[in-house]
């Protein structure tokens, strides 16, 4: 009788071969390109540095294709698009100190949109971990501590022989739901050393499924069949999980109206009769939300931009689905179910009957009304002319990405993504800087998809130097620009609050002048004209700006007088 216990995995005669007689000269720098090819990376991104020349010298005779930006920051940026559009776990290669910390911002941004960052970084040589304090270059006290609140997990190599394991394990935890970054240290001498451990052959990283409770989805399917007014909320976890098509098929079993969040935007059709779009920064909408005597919410923590502000206050039962444990129940009380948004709405697709309601598209069509003749009173048909041109000019399937500007809050409620997992945007923490490095890693995972960045003056300065690596790696990308001369959000929050601005106005350069000096051309353009500037530079391959002096606003808020919208 054979047990479980005595299963075990035999080496073919291939393996027991290659462990005879490994390739000499490999080092812990191979060992970590070798794991990395064994789970699937054909990318990596990042910038060299004195402690990991190693592991970029074993990138560098290795067929991994290495894209270099030039920030670390930037890098982190263009490796998370890659995560989001792919799916896929992206490596991104940092040095020790500087270098590494100057990703943070870039991860804090990828863990608040689960993409899937394998950052790994060098460390100081073993004999100065643990606070030992030796003087190395770069060294910090404890430099994993730095990405410990940031990322999902944290694994530190002390030794060539661990390396295939940890960064086996940290994989997995990347692709786990709820995917995220994960930070990954190696010391300088382990990745230097030479190493006699054996060519690696296979490795494992499945990610672990997140699976619901089946009394849990049973009884949300109950309310909500039995509902009088169901509504759903559709998050960025509809999104990350591939589960739009089982979104609409439940949204049209229900007949519930579907209101897509920021961080979720396609996650349901944009023109679908029963499609609330996007616009949860008004009061019409967060009305009609707190009258759904059951509200299910898929994916999203009903943070502050998904709440109005935490100005929404549901008056029905709340179901939320999340596979991130921590935000069940963290802004309002319900049936919590802890899984993956696509296998929660399977079970909910195996379990709820259908519930007939010939008035839910009638109710959308009103609130939807409402909204637009609110607008309709404010003098902002620039800004919906802008985005309309943009709309018409960008292919349906071409993905875009969006900076922390005043276009960009306009897009999160107003533009129609055409399709799942195609608009993205830095709004999941917010920083600057955004849109063209990760435009760039969205080029390098769709190489023959034209791709949009859209940012404002201030923002489009954080990312300059990466017109060098737009043109260096010929990417298929078109930065539209809006110059306004400043921050113009923040103009309009400190005017609004204060009354005057401070720091918000800026010294700019010629953009088109600047990007022409890298090689990439450029061109002013106008509202009038911008839909086929825009449509031909989208056209035309390879890299290309356009710029557009416009000042825009953003419409009325409607949630409390004195609470500023974040950015």
């Amino acid at each position: 009788m054979t047990h479980d216990h005595d299963l075990v995995l035999r080496p073919t005669e291939a393996q027991k071969a290659a462990a005879l007689a490994p390739p000499p000269g490999r080092t812990g720098g191979d060992l970590v390109v070798e794991t990395l090819r064994g789970l699937g990376a054909t990318t990596v991104f990042g910038l060299p540095g004195q402690h990991a020349l190693a592991l970029f010298d074993a990138v560098g005779r290795s067929d991994l294709r290495l894209v270099g930006l030039r920030t670390e920051n930037n890098a982190g940026f263009a490796a998370d698009a890659y995560g989001r559009i792919t799916g896929e776990a992206v490596p991104l290669l940092l040095s020790t100190g500087p270098g590494a910390l100057m990703a943070l911002p870039a991860l804090a941004e990828a863990a608040a949109a689960s993409a899937p960052v394998l950052a790994i970084s060098s460390q100081v040589p073993v004999a100065g971990l643990g606070g030992g304090r030796r003087g190395h270059l770069h060294e910090l006290r404890d430099q994993s501590a730095s990405f410990r609140d940031v990322v999902k997990s944290v694994h530190t190599i002390r030794a060539p022989s661990q390396i295939p394991s940890v960064i086996a394990e940290a994989w997995e935890s990347a692709l786990t739901a709820p995917h995220g970054p994960v930070f990954v240290e190696i010391p300088e001498d382990v990745l230097r050393a030479e190493t006699i451990v054996p060519q690696v052959t296979g490795v494992d990283a499945t990610p672990h499924e997140l699976a619901p409770r089946p009394e849990l989805t049973a009884l949300a399917a109950h309310w909500l069949e039995n509902a009088t007014r169901p509504v759903i909320i559709a998050g960025g976890g509809v999104v990350r999980s591939d589960a739009a098509g089982k979104l609409k098929q439940l949204a049209e079993r229900l007949n519930a109206p579907v209101v897509t969040t920021f961080g979720g935007k396609g996650a349901f059709p944009w023109t679908h009769p029963l499609s609330l779009q996007s616009w949860l920064e008004d009061r019409h909408m967060t009305d009609f939300l707190e009258d759904a005597d059951v509200l299910l919410v898929v994916g999203s923590g009903l943070g502050e931009l998904s709440s109005n502000y935490h100005t929404f206050f549901p008056t029905g039962r709340v179901v939320q689905i999340d596979a991130d444990l921590g935000k069940l129940e963290s802004n309002h009380a319900g049936l919590g179910i802890h899984a993956d948004a696509r296998l929660a709405l399977q079970a909910l697709l195996e379990t709820v009957a259908e519930r007939p309601d010939p008035s839910a598209p009638e109710r959308v069509r009103l609130v939807l009304a409402d909204i637009a003749a609110r607008l309709a009173t404010q003098d902002l048909a620039l800004e919906q002319e802008l985005l309309g041109s943009i709309r018409t000019a960008l292919p349906a399937r071409s993905p875009s990405f969006w900076d922390m500007t005043i276009l960009s809050y306009w897009a999160w409620s107003a533009f129609d993504p055409k399709h799942p997992n195609t608009m993205h945007s830095a709004q999941g923490a917010g920083g600057l800087g955004y849109a063209f490095p990760a435009a760039l890693g969205a080029c390098v995972a769709e190489p023959d998809t034209p791709v949009l960045a859209v940012s404002g003056d201030g923002g489009a300065m954080y990312s300059i130097a990466d017109l060098a690596t737009a043109k260096q790696h010929d990417l298929d990308v078109t930065w539209l620009i809006v110059d306004d001369g400043g921050y113009g959000i923040l103009r309009e929050y400190m005017t609004d609050s204060f009354g005057t601005t401070t720091a918000t106005e800026l010294t700019r350069p010629d953009f088109v002048a600047l990007a022409r000096s890298f090689g990439v051309p450029a061109a002013l353009t106008s509202p009038d004209t911008l839909r086929t500037d825009l449509a031909e530079a989208l056209r035309t391959p390879g890299p290309s700006v356009l710029i557009i002096p416009a000042t825009l606003r953003m419409f009325a808020p409607t949630h409390v007088q004195g609470c500023p919208r974040a950015g």
